[in-house]
């Protein structure tokens, strides 16, 4: 009887299919000698067809290598075109469009902004300069004396109403 058990005992892991056939098979009922000898026999013959198979895939395998190194193709060159190909494909979706076409305008909209800013501190250095003539910031007007100005005031609330018009409506308002 030990015997009989040893031999329902592989030294093989059991795979998942392997698993379940052995958790729903019944083993309630003991084979008879001859079964027994069926068995092994068919399990020799699937252990013989799966080192064949084996076998064949890894000669294959082997095959395809050398086929691809004759062709030049190498795992980066695939791995390159695989990457052309996919950022190809998601460069013609209309997620990627619409996004693209988003940014594009908001990249405007940010590039006019900062323009009419820049134009209008440029502006007001030139208005600055004009009245200190020979003089430069430093030596003509403190920094507080400054920020008290009329042209400073006047400046900082036309950044402030264009800031603020360009956050509301997404376009630039330019005050002279």
């Amino acid at each position: 009887m030990e015997a009989q058990a040893r031999g329902l005992l592989e030294t093989e892991p059991l795979q998942g299919r392997d698993e379940d056939a052995a958790a729903s098979a019944d083993f309630s009922r003991v084979l008879s000698e001859e079964e027994r000898e069926e068995l092994k026999a068919e399990l020799v013959q699937l252990e013989e067809e799966i080192t064949t198979l084996r076998q064949v895939l890894s000669a294959k395998e082997r095959h395809l290598v050398e086929i691809r190194q004759k062709l030049g193709v190498s795992l980066m060159n695939e791995l390159k075109q695989n990457f052309s190909r996919s950022w190809h494909d998601m460069q013609t979706t209309a997620a990627y469009r619409r996004t693209q076409e988003t940014l594009s305008h908001a990249g405007q909209k940010a590039t006019a902004a900062f323009s009419t800013v820049g134009t209008a501190i440029s502006r007001r250095l030139g208005d600055m300069r004009s009245h200190s003539i020979g003089y430069s910031i430093r030596h003509s007007i403190s920094m507080p004396a400054m920020r008290n100005s009329p042209t400073f005031k006047s400046f900082e609330g036309r950044i402030e109403t264009t800031v603020t018009s360009f956050k509301d409506t997404g376009k630039p308002t330019v005050h002279t």
